[in-house]
Order: structure tokens, then C-alpha cells, then sequence
């Protein structure tokens, strides 16, 4: 099992940055592929940015691409997710999610492939 649990949301003005934080527990963290996804009122819940297990490719988004970055720290059991130049339509409730395999070659996009999620934080970005 792994329990996972963000922080680091909040509310920021248009351009500004943030940094979203997923702490997870169990022994599993650093073999499991990680993702960010968000969902906006309204919205179904769309993929942002995921990394590998061991930290070496990360996949984004083309909304967040050259914006966002996502990092990990496995010794620490901990995912990041660095936003700048937040836009109003980055807001939205941000999910961190563990994949449900170990040692996966192919970065998963799709939330089928996440067996663990966090309970989200909230990012708002005003105009």
C-alpha cells in the first residue's frame, strides 16, 4: 500500500509559482512511476506531468510543457511538481498518484494506470 498526501497549494496571481509537494509512505515509492493530475469545476480530470521510478524521464503535458516541473526524491519518499508562470487556466484541484505496477518501462498518461491518489490540494490562480 501507498498512502500518499500533497501540500504546497494555494493562491497565487497570474504569472506567479508554486510548488506542490506528495509525501508518500510505505516502502514502494522509489519503484513506482509517479503523476500529478488536476481537475478543474466542471472538468473530468486531466494528466499533468509524470516521472518514472527511478527519476530519469518525466512526461508533461503539452498545457504545462516548458512551464511545470516535476522532480522526486527517493530517498526522501517525496514527488514535486514546480509551477511557474502559472495562468488562470492552471487552476484547478492538483491530485499526486502512484502507479499500480513496479518497475514499469512506458510512463503511463492515463489515470487507470494509478492504483494510489492523494486527496489533492487546491491552486488558484487569479487573472
Amino acid at each position: 500500500q501507498v498512502q500518499l498526501v500533497e501540500s504546497g497549494g494555494g493562491l497565487v496571481q497570474a504569472g506567479g509559482s508554486l510548488r506542490l509537494s506528495c509525501a508518500a509512505s510505505g516502502r514502494t515509492f522509489s519503484s513506482r512511476t509517479m503523476g500529478w493530475f488536476r481537475q478543474a469545476p466542471g472538468n473530468e480530470r486531466k494528466f499533468v506531468a509524470a516521472i518514472n521510478w527511478s527519476g530519469v524521464r518525466t512526461y508533461y503535458a503539452d498545457s504545462v510543457k516548458g512551464r511545470f516541473t516535476i522532480s522526486r526524491d527517493n530517498a526522501n519518499n517525496t514527488m514535486y511538481l514546480q509551477m511557474n508562470s502559472l495562468k488562470p487556466e492552471d487552476t484547478a484541484v492538483y491530485y499526486c498518484a502512484a502507479e499500480g505496477k513496479q518497475l514499469t518501462v512506458v510512463i503511463p498518461t492515463t489515470g487507470q494506470a494509478y492504483a494510489y491518489w492523494g486527496q489533492g490540494t487546491q491552486v488558484t490562480v487569479s487573472s
